[in-house]
């Protein structure tokens, strides 16, 4: 499986979402109304560890074209811009200036304004999106090791190399100089080698 790249803001989103007890939201979520359809769709885009812009969601709830139709988008944003308000939905940090906003649920159970309670997902399907989400969190966290040690590596092949070309330098080569510098210069190479394989 290819690991899906998550930013810690978006781990954290993430994370409190699932954990969250049920939130009292201020308006109301009734099937087929078009809140409930756009909390849904949130979700599920959510279970698969990633973020909808209005965009995806539209696409997704109402088709390709519907994308095109900008009155119809600044609907859909207005309607989500509502469920933001309503403590439902939370708007993300935009990556790129030029990218749309994308949205996270605030949690997957809600007591809405008409006093109904709203459970979004199962417990099964709760508990595979925390499974993927441990799975991507120690993969980000083994990424982040290895660029630690890949770093160090490279910093201590730099001065080793450093070391040999001054010993190189010098009118009468001192041996013991030169055989350490050459062989801690080859080792840390090929463990930078090693570790750049391993990360890519």
């Amino acid at each position: 499986m290819s690991q899906r790249h998550l930013s810690p803001s978006e781990i954290k989103f993430l994370q409190e979402a699932s954990n969250a007890e049920c939130v009292n939201a201020s308006i109301r979520l009734r099937e087929g109304e078009y809140q409930f359809n756009l909390v849904n769709a949130i979700v599920a885009f959510e279970l698969q560890l990633s973020f909808p812009d209005v965009k995806d969601l539209i696409r997704k709830l109402w088709g390709e074209e519907k994308t095109n139709d900008l009155q119809f988008v600044r609907k859909v944003q207005t309607i989500l811009k509502k469920m933001e308000k309503g403590n439902i939905v939370r708007i993300l940090p935009k990556k790129n200036p030029w990218q749309l906003q994308r949205y996270a649920v605030s949690s997957f159970k809600f007591q809405d304004s008409d006093k109904s309670m709203v459970t979004l997902v199962t417990e099964q399907q709760l508990k595979q999106m925390k499974d993927l989400l441990h799975s991507v969190k120690a993969y980000e966290d083994r990424g982040s090791r290895g660029n630690i040690k890949a770093f160090a590596l490279a910093l201590i092949a730099v001065v080793s190399y450093a070391v040999l070309l001054t010993a190189l330098l010098q009118p009468k080569i001192n041996p013991i100089v030169f055989v350490s510098g050459l062989s801690i210069s080859i080792l840390s190479s090929l463990m930078l080698g090693k570790t750049l394989s391993q990360r890519w």
